[in-house]
């Protein structure tokens, strides 16, 4: 069969997961490795349109193509896989039961054990599939609280009933952004390496065609690692603008706060000084009453002035003389 889209979507609709038909599949594929960065797309575009076991069967599809191609030392499609396995990896893996899940991740420790992809792009598949592990754990544990603050995330999305309104619209662009330099910073990584590589004074020049495939492969790594970090701009100056507004919002809800907490403070002061005034008049009023009552006792007679009864002595007059 003739290399063309409709031939390789056939292809991969018709892939069981049985032994026979991935082995078959994948010859078919890297037979045809000239086109490995369309396979590559097509198969991606086909992942994220299938159901959950379909997805497992396209990953062990790309881990036999990989591991052939590692194998007969033909690096087309571990270049043309190597910017969206990550991706790809996680998609299959967040989608999928428990079971299909450790078969997944077991292929990742596969590529590892043997070398399969740089490590950046092994460390980068892993960080993405830990995140779809840390996200389950956050929306449990936000189900369990009721929804709690502590037990979501404003990223996540599992709990945004717990969310402030005025921060929601900030949840998405962070999200965005976090994806964004998840997958740029492997393709960055590799760029650079293979960039270095190439541009090595102290390393031979090989042979034309050689060099001409080599500098080939480091343009789509560039472009790949271009195109993300591009994405990961957007993201960030989609976040930057949503804070913005947010910042804007509150520097005049400051404002208005502040002016309120003027008026306040100086009713308070007049009303403060008020109650001092009518507390001093009422201890002067007291204080006046006092002084008139003490004035009306002095002015009294005392009570020896009315002449006390003459009192019989008790001493015999002296005898007449006779």
């Amino acid at each position: 069969m003739a290399y063309a889209d409709d031939a390789v979507r056939a292809k991969l609709s018709a892939l069981n997961e049985t032994q026979d038909s991935i082995v078959s599949v994948a010859q078919w594929i890297i037979f045809h490795r000239r086109h490995a960065d369309r396979t590559a797309e097509l198969w991606l575009e086909r992942l994220k349109d299938s159901n959950p076991p379909k997805k497992l069967n396209l990953i062990y599809l790309a881990n036999e193509v990989v591991q052939q191609s590692k194998a007969r030392k033909k690096d087309d499609f571990l270049v043309a896989f190597s910017p969206i396995i990550a991706e790809a990896t996680s998609l299959a893996y967040k989608s999928g039961t428990q079971d299909t899940g450790g078969k997944i991740k077991r292929v990742v420790e596969v590529w590892r054990q043997r070398n399969i992809f740089d490590l950046a792009i092994q460390d980068a598949t892993e960080k993405r599939i830990h995140e779809v592990d840390k996200s389950r754990t956050a929306r449990s544990g936000g189900a369990r609280l009721g929804g709690s603050l502590l037990g979501g995330s404003i990223l996540s999305g599992s709990s945004s009933s717990a969310v402030p309104p005025e921060l929601q619209p900030l949840a998405q662009p962070q999200a965005n952004l976090s994806r964004s330099e998840s997958a740029a910073q492997p393709l960055i990584k590799t760029a650079n390496t293979e960039y270095a590589k190439l541009t090595d004074p102290n390393t031979p020049v090989p042979s034309p065609p050689v060099h001409a495939a080599r500098l080939s492969s480091l343009l789509k790594n560039l472009a790949s690692a271009e195109g993300a970090v591009n994405d990961s701009l957007k993201a960030r100056s989609e976040l930057i603008a949503g804070l913005e507004k947010l910042l804007e919002s509150n520097r005049g809800k400051l404002d208005e706060e502040q002016k309120t907490h003027s008026e306040l403070s100086s009713r308070r002061a007049t009303i403060e000084a008020k109650k001092k005034d009518v507390e001093d008049g009422i201890m002067r009023g007291l204080s006046a009453d006092a002084s008139s009552a003490v004035a009306s006792a002095n002015s009294l007679p005392a009570s020896g002035d009315h002449g006390s009864p003459e009192v019989e002595s008790f001493t015999p007059p002296p005898p007449d003389v006779e």
